[in-house]
C-alpha cells in the first residue's frame, strides 16, 4: 500500500494506551496539516476517556519521530499569498500543543531517530520524554528564518544556563543523552530495550519507564558548559558573537561561523521572544508565536528564502535582507512583535 493511501497519523487502543503512530516515513514523519488535525481528534476523543491510562506517541519508519512541521507546504502558501492555509497550519498546530500540555494523563513519547521542530512540540509538553542513543534532537528553525515554536519559546529558557539560547541560536544537534543533560528529555533508554518497554507501558502504564531507563553518557557539550553560558548569556546577538570571538578556542569559532551563516533578523527575533518567554506561560508564548508567524512567515523576505536554500533548491546559499547582524535595525525587531 502506497504511503499516501494510509492515514498519517495512526491511533489505536493497546491496552490501557491510545497509541498514535506518525506515519510519514519517506517525510521523516514531517506535521502536515492533516496530521495535525488527527492529534487533536485523538485528544479530544481521549482525554476525557477513562479507560485510555496514557498515551504513548511514536514515529514510523525507524529513521525519524519526526522532523518537524511540513515548511515545504508552509513556504508553498506564503509565496502564494495564502494567508488563511498559513494562519490554519500554525494555530492548529499550536492548539494541539496546548492540548498535549494540558492533557490529564501521561503523554509517552518514544524518540528513537530525528526529532526536530514540531516534533519537539508534539513531545515536550507532557511526558515522560523518552530518547534512545539513536535520537537526533533539535530546534533548527534560524537555519530557515524561523523562530523557536510550538510552545518551545517556554520551554528553552527553563533549560540550565544559556543552554537554550545556544540551541536556539545555532540548531545544535543533541543525541539522546545530550537532551536528557539539556533537560528536553526525562529518560534515556537503549534501544534495544524499546520493544519491551512499550510493552510494558500498553499494559502496566507510564510508572514503567523508570524500570528500563538507563543511565545516560555524559552530555557532549559539556566540555563546553561555561562558555555556552558565557558567550550565549549575552543581551544581544552582537554580544555573543563579540564572547565567542572573544574565547579564541576552535569550539567558539564554530559556534560563531554558525551564527553567521543564520538569517540575521531570525536570530535576532528568536533571541528577543526567548527573552519573552522566560517571563511568560506557556499560552501566552503560544500566542506570540502565533502572532510572530504572520509577520515572519508572510511579510518578511527571509522565510520564504531560507527555506528555498535548506529545503527546496538546498544550494545553501540564502540571501537574506539585511545580510549582517550589524545590519538588523532592533527598532523593525520590536515592530515584528506588536504587529
Amino acid at each position: 500500500m502506497s504511503e499516501t493511501a494510509e492515514p498519517t497519523l495512526i491511533a489505536a487502543r493497546e491496552g490501557i494506551a491510545g497509541t498514535l503512530l506518525m506515519n510519514r516515513p519517506k517525510a521523516l514523519n514531517a506535521l502536515t496539516l492533516p496530521m495535525i488535525r488527527a492529534f487533536a481528534d485523538a485528544i479530544a476523543a481521549w482525554k476525557d476517556d477513562a479507560s485510555v491510562r496514557l498515551v504513548v506517541l511514536e514515529g514510523a519508519g525507524g529513521r525519524a519521530f519526526c522532523a518537524g512541521g511540513d515548511v515545504r507546504a508552509v513556504r508553498e502558501a506564503s509565496v502564494a499569498g495564502d494567508r488563511a492555509a498559513v494562519e490554519a497550519f500554525f494555530s492548529e498546530e499550536y492548539a494541539v500543543n496546548t492540548g498535549i500540555a494540558t492533557f490529564p494523563k501521561p503523554w509517552v513519547s518514544l524518540i528513537n531517530g530525528v526529532c526536530m521542530g514540531g516534533g519537539i512540540g508534539v513531545a515536550v509538553h507532557n511526558g515522560p520524554v523518552i530518547v534512545t542513543e539513536h535520537a537526533l534532537v533539535a530546534m533548527p528553525e534560524t537555519a530557515i528564518a524561523l523562530f523557536p515554536d510550538v510552545g518551545t519559546s517556554y520551554v528553552l529558557p527553563r533549560l540550565p544556563g544559556a543552554v537554550g539560547t545556544w540551541l536556539a541560536l545555532t540548531g545544535a544537534r543533541l543525541n539522546g543523552a545530550d537532551s536528557v543533560h539539556a533537560g528536553l528529555a526525562t529518560h534515556f533508554v537503549p534501544r534495544e530495550s524499546l520493544a519491551a518497554l512499550r510493552a510494558a507501558l500498553v499494559s502496566e502504564g507510564a510508572d514503567a519507564v523508570t524500570r528500563f531507563a538507563a543511565t545516560p553518557p555524559e552530555a557532549s557539550f559539556a566540555a563546553h558548559r561555561e562558555a555556552i553560558d558565557r558567550c550565549f548569556g549575552k543581551d544581544s546577538i552582537a554580544g555573543m558573537l563579540a564572547a565567542l570571538d572573544a574565547e579564541g578556542t576552535e569550539w567558539a569559532a564554530a559556534q560563531a561561523k554558525i551564527l553567521r551563516r543564520m538569517s540575521p533578523t531570525s536570530l535576532c527575533v528568536s533571541l528577543e521572544l526567548l527573552r519573552r518567554g522566560a517571563q511568560q506561560d506557556l499560552a501566552a508564548c503560544l500566542a506570540t508565536e502565533l502572532a510572530l508567524t504572520r509577520v515572519v512567515v508572510n511579510v518578511h523576505p527571509d522565510f520564504v528564502e531560507g527555506v528555498r536554500s535548506v529545503l527546496v533548491d538546498k544550494d545553501g546559499a540564502p540571501k537574506w535582507q539585511p545580510a549582517r547582524v550589524e545590519d538588523v535595525d532592533p527598532a523593525a525587531i520590536s515592530a515584528m512583535f506588536s504587529a
